[in-house]
């Protein structure tokens, strides 16, 4: 019972501060000249909130005692609220109300996403300061795609609703695209140094962080797969000025090939073989 009531808190902070959005910004009346702040104090203040309890839940999860736990449920979980985090940080200096709309349904499904898939699988290594140091860097780099790919979907549909002249309201508190884009970008810069790290200390201490020699299988391939897909979108921006509609596609595309490549591993040993290693 504790722990359900531990991942209930969280879900449902996140459910209403998506109900208060939703009042705020789509069924309240905006003054006339004026654009209505959907992320106010209050919002923010609630938001962190169930940020804090996210957070306690996951911690609770991974650390049940002295070993460290990380199944499908709790990976996901937590690269979600790692990309709500950066998404809070985001809303102190830009206005981001049309994300607001699918952030808060995904934090709300990934809290409760532990309680159906709690996992089993045990890290044995985690007491390394190396594989320690491998493993936040590798969760921030996820964290970010993620938000990289709900910022990406966000700008695909708004393009399209502009590209009609059907603008809703409810994406009418975003950025121009321009600005929205280079924020991607942003995002993406940040997250491909740190999938590099990632890689690049999984190739060259492969032994001291797992205990044995670098393994050509299906996570390192579709890692590598997404390192390059990322990467030649930044060259091709760089070069090319890619942007638009081939931003967006290289951008889930990429996102698709690194969720492949922990999550949906994971998700097919214990969710589909129903083995806990």
């Amino acid at each position: 019972m504790r722990t359900i009531l531990l991942h209930l808190l969280p879900a449902s902070l996140y459910a209403g501060i998506g109900v208060l959005f939703w009042r705020q910004c789509m069924l309240g009346k905006a003054t006339p000249g004026t654009r209505r702040e959907c992320m106010s104090g209050r919002e923010r203040g609630l938001l962190l909130l169930a940020l804090l309890a996210h957070g306690f839940a996951l911690h609770v999860g991974i650390f049940p005692g002295n070993e460290m736990r990380f199944g499908f449920g709790v990976a996901l979980s937590l690269m979600v609220w790692l990309a709500v985090c950066f998404y809070w940080v985001e809303t102190l200096y830009t206005r981001l109300d049309g994300l607001h709309a699918v952030v808060m349904p995904a934090g709300a499904v990934a809290s409760l996403v532990p309680l159906v898939f709690p996992g089993e699988h045990v890290l044995t290594n985690a007491a390394s300061p190396a594989f320690r140091a491998h493993f936040v860097v590798a969760m921030l780099a996820y964290s970010l795609f993620t938000l990289a790919a709900l910022h990406a979907m966000l700008m695909a549909v708004a393009g399209r609703q502009l590209h009609n002249a059907r603008f809703s309201r409810l994406l009418s508190g975003l950025p121009p695209l321009l600005t929205m884009e280079a924020l991607l970008f942003r995002l993406i810069s940040i997250a491909f140094v740190l999938l590099t790290l990632t890689l690049a200390s999984g190739v060259l201490f492969s032994e001291s962080l797992f205990g044995q020699a670098l393994r050509v299988d299906h996570k390192t391939i579709f890692a590598f797969i997404s390192w390059l897909l990322f990467g030649s979108l930044l060259v091709g921006r760089r070069l090319w000025g890619w942007r638009g509609r081939i931003a967006l596609r290289w951008t889930l595309a990429g996102f698709v090939a690194l969720m492949l490549a922990y999550v949906g591993s994971r998700f097919v040993i214990e969710v589909v073989l129903k083995s806990p290693y």
